[in-house]
């Protein structure tokens, strides 16, 4: 059962909550596409969940352009999003992710996030990062 409720869940790659953040969304039209799927996911109109490792993509990105104190408050928003799930990361989505990137070449960060949707039986992720086109259990939803 828990597995079914898994699948019909939406993976939303750390770029979605990133892009609002650093890109203006009036200017930028993949920030306010990301930033009108965050809505959908705070209405509850999108069944969502992410890694726990976004967490630290969002913190570490907003850190880097705009100091500790906006990355500390941007971690605390992302903590507070209603209606995100967020997964663990364990050794056995370590082990997927050191597989997918050895036999995909993902990015260690990419490999993370796509072994923590494949473990939890979700077959699409919402992204920008187009790496995750080559994976075969997995399909990419742009923004």
């Amino acid at each position: 059962m828990r597995r079914r409720l898994l699948k019909r869940l939406l993976y939303i790659d750390s770029n979605v909550f990133i892009y609002p953040v650093i890109y203006d969304p009036d200017a930028i039209p993949e920030a306010a596409r990301a930033r009108a799927r965050l809505r959908e996911i705070v209405s509850g109109s999108i069944e969502a969940c992410t890694s726990t490792l976004t967490w630290d993509e969002v913190a570490w990105v907003t850190r880097r352009f705009f100091g500790a104190q906006r990355a500390a408050a941007q971690g605390a928003s992302f903590l507070g999003l209603p209606n995100l799930r967020l997964l663990k990361v364990d050794l056995e989505i370590i082990s997927k992710a050191q597989t997918l990137l050895e036999r995909y070449d993902l990015k260690p960060r990419d490999a993370i996030h796509a072994a923590t949707a494949m473990k939890n039986g979700i077959e699409k992720i919402l992204s920008y990062d187009e790496d995750f086109d080559i994976l075969p259990n997995l399909t990419r939803i742009s923004p």
